[in-house]
């Protein structure tokens, strides 16, 4: 693959840079984080996932007229109509803890024994524009399936995370390793599939 010049991160998040950089270390991508500036925040008016992830990158691009990526994710609930959705960070409010969102979802869930009435999926969209004006980002996406716990459970993680069984591991998110979260999660599935795009993609 051709050598690409930096790429932004529609993000000050270091744990994701580090996450990404690391899933793009063998593609000849630099990703830098975005400064932590007024003039890079952006109001996410997007009504899904996708739209979200493409306004923060679109935005991110044309202020550092460099390429950019940008991850939109959350935590769908079915039997919610689909709620917190892409307010998953802002589900008990603007201001919300991530305690407090934790705490209105178990609540929300409370009438709602049976396990498929709990199912769940955490949901992550990955966009990479190559330039601001890009017409065909390159988007991927991915599901990590699970169970809405009836209670909180483990420490590691954050967001969902203590509430978010995973059958495979008959354990919440919060009890698994950083490992073994990083290799099964939704972003992981996300990054896999946008590094296969990655590869052919030309500068």
């Amino acid at each position: 693959m051709p050598t690409l010049r930096q790429v932004i991160l529609a993000s000050g998040n270091a744990g994701k840079l580090k996450e990404f950089n690391t899933a793009f270390s063998e593609l000849n991508i630099e990703l830098v984080p975005q400064p932590k500036t007024v003039e890079y925040e952006v109001e996410e008016t997007g009504s899904t996932f996708v739209e979200n992830a493409i306004i923060k990158a679109r935005h991110a691009s044309q202020l550092s007229g460099l390429p950019a990526l940008a991850d939109d994710s959350g935590l769908i609930v079915p039997i919610l109509q689909g709620q917190p959705g892409v307010r998953s960070a802002r589900y008990a409010g603007n201001d919300a803890t991530d305690k407090d969102n934790l705490e209105l979802l178990l609540e929300n869930m409370r009438s709602y024994d049976a396990q498929q009435d709990r199912s769940a999926q955490f949901y992550c969209c990955l966009v990479f524009m190559r330039h601001h004006k890009d017409p065909d980002p390159i988007i991927a996406k991915g599901i990590w399936s699970g169970v809405i716990n009836k209670t909180a459970s483990g420490s590691s993680g954050f967001g969902y995370d203590p509430i978010f069984f995973v059958p495979s591991h008959h354990c919440t998110a919060a009890k698994l390793n950083k490992a073994t979260k990083q290799s099964i999660s939704h972003r992981a599935k996300a990054i896999k599939q946008l590094t296969a795009e990655l590869i052919d993609l030309k500068p």
